[in-house]
């Protein structure tokens, strides 16, 4: 099964970052690599995460930065944004928000879930975490119909 998501920068940061390989973030990091996540973007969140990555302050090493951004090009979906009248406290965050209206049944993965609208496909990593689970899981419940459809409709 494949989850279409759109990333928030501070997710990958918080991966980057973590010295835990069984944090939330960590993990999402991980099922991106084996395309459980397939993560969508435009060219404006791609840059973002190139600036942001490449601050002096985190310090990751070039190739790292190279990897994850080919990583994300290469499993992930490029689409355009779909124009929302929402107002979000940071306005940098409106792009996160409208490439993942743009593509069905996705979901917005946020560290920041404050700076959203409280919509159910805006989740935190550890609740993207436990809808993959109970998506994967024989017993679980709506999550696991075949029919089920997630996002905005």
């Amino acid at each position: 099964m494949k989850i279409y998501a759109v990333i928030d920068t501070n997710v990958i940061i918080s991966a980057l970052l973590s010295r835990h390989q069984d944090s939330a973030t960590v993990k999402i990091l991980d099922y991106l690599y084996d395309r459980t996540i397939v993560p969508v973007y435009n060219d404006e969140i791609l840059n973002e995460y190139a600036a942001v990555l490449k601050r002096a302050k985190f310090n990751f090493p070039d190739n790292v930065i190279k990897a994850t951004l080919e990583a994300i090009k290469k499993g992930g979906l490029k689409s355009d944004r779909f124009a929302s009248d929402e107002q979000l406290p940071d306005p940098k965050d409106i792009v996160f928000y409208e490439v993942v209206l743009s593509v069905d049944d996705s979901f917005l993965i946020t560290g920041n879930i404050k700076h959203f609208p409280k919509k159910p496909f805006v989740v935190t990593p550890a609740e993207m975490l436990r809808i993959i689970h109970e998506m994967n899981s024989p017993k679980s419940g709506i999550l696991s119909e075949p029919t089920a459809r997630y996002g905005k409709k």
